[in-house]
This record gives structure tokens, sequence and C-alpha cells, in this order.
């Protein structure tokens, strides 16, 4: 870590999904001893270069959060609108961000048990000038199929990663990215995608099994079960 607290995070929660059942939001749900955003939050504020975490919550949130959020610094932490897209929610979390932020990490807040060592590999990586994210490579065979599931073709795996957060930028090339993405109407379903189309560099380095997304009720009981295995 650097001495300066130069790092911005950005934590997207804005969803209102409910696809893992319940009527309560999936990023406020208990998972591993405590909510799910929280375990985010709480990691990412660990770290002394971190100035500024930034929660990007629904509309019905970001002024009255819920109580347990408050268990966090309260000096490097601010919550922000969500966006009706994913990408209006970045672009909401960046602009709250202070001035002195040069290094900006977005973090998806159904990641929850994301890993120092990932972290650190992500910024170290920003700090050299360009995008970064973590990922895993593909080790399934991978088949394209029809919509009736017959299969098309195998498809060849080498160099194949799969993609996950936080992904990591100067500052100034997220900014870009973003506003690129805007004038033009173009949006994605990650960051690094936005800063690839720009020409920007973007590498990937090793993830973690344990940060993967919690999308269905079955994920709850394995980030339960990845959780105690770390203690």
């Amino acid at each position: 870590m650097t001495g300066d607290r130069d790092v911005g995070v950005v934590i997207v929660a804005a969803g209102e999904g409910t696809r893992t059942g319940g009527e309560e939001l999936k990023q406020f749900r208990w998972v591993a001893g405590k909510p799910m955003l929280l375990h985010s939050v709480q990691e990412f504020q660990r770290r002394t270069d971190v100035a500024m975490v930034v929660c990007v919550l629904p509309r019905r949130y970001a002024g009255d959060p819920p109580p347990w959020l408050f268990q966090c610094d309260l000096d490097r932490l601010l919550t922000s609108v969500g966006g009706r897209s994913r990408g209006e929610s970045v672009v909401n979390g960046l602009d709250d961000l202070p001035d002195e932020v040069r290094i900006v990490l977005v973090h998806d807040a159904a990641r929850p048990l994301v890993d120092a060592d990932t972290i650190d590999r992500v910024i170290a990586e920003a700090r050299r000038g360009h995008g970064a994210i973590a990922g895993l490579p593909v080790t399934d065979t991978l088949k394209e199929a029809a919509e009736d599931g017959h299969i098309v073709r195998t498809v060849d795996r080498a160099g194949l990663w799969r993609a996950q957060t936080p992904q990591g930028f100067p500052r100034h090339m997220l900014e870009q990215a973003y506003a690129s993405a805007n004038a033009d109407r173009i949006s994605a379903t990650d960051d690094a995608s936005l800063c690839e189309r720009l020409g920007f560099p973007v590498v990937i380095v090793r993830g973690s099994e344990r940060a993967f997304k919690i999308t269905e009720e079955g994920d709850f009981m394995r980030a339960e079960a990845l959780y105690a295995l770390s203690k």
C-alpha cells in the first residue's frame, strides 16, 4: 500500500431484484455473519490507501440506509443514488468521489467475500496506468447451443477468463470511458469493456473462487461454506 489515500471505491448495490427469493433486497441479506454489503465495505475500509467508499443504493435507501451500515468508518463512507442501469449507478458513484482519488475500484455488492490479496493485485496494476480486473481462467469445456438446446459447436477455452470484481482504473480513464459510452448511448455489463472500447489497455489478474457472485438462493449456502473454510 502507498502512504497516500488516493483510492476510491464504488460499490454497486442499487439492484432491486429479488431472484434469491423473499422481499428483502439481496445486497442487504445476511450471509457469513453479516449483511452482504457490509462485508465489502469493511474489507475495502481496512486498507489505509482507501480515501472513500461510495455505496450506490436504491433511491429509497440512499438517504436512509440500513442502520448496520453505520458500523463502518463514517469519515470514509458515502451513499449515492442508483441509476436506471448499472452504468448510471457507477457514474453516480464516480461523481461523489473526492478530488484526491486517483485510482477507482468498482465492485459488485453481490460478491461479498472478495479477499485482500485480490484487491492488492488489482490496485497494483491500476497504479501502473492501465485498467485491471480480477478474474479466473475458464476450466470447463464450453459449448455453444441453439435455442432448442442442440449443440452448435465446442468453443476453444484457451485464453478465456471469467470476469469478477473489483475492477480498477486510473480515474481519468474510467471517467472518459463512461463519458464516451453515455454520448454514444452504449451500455455494458462491466466497466472494463467500456475502457477496451476506447483502446485503453486492461489486464486481468488472478481473482478468487471466494469472490463468486451471489445470484440465486443456493449461492448463499455456498458462500457460508466458503467463509467457514477460511476460518
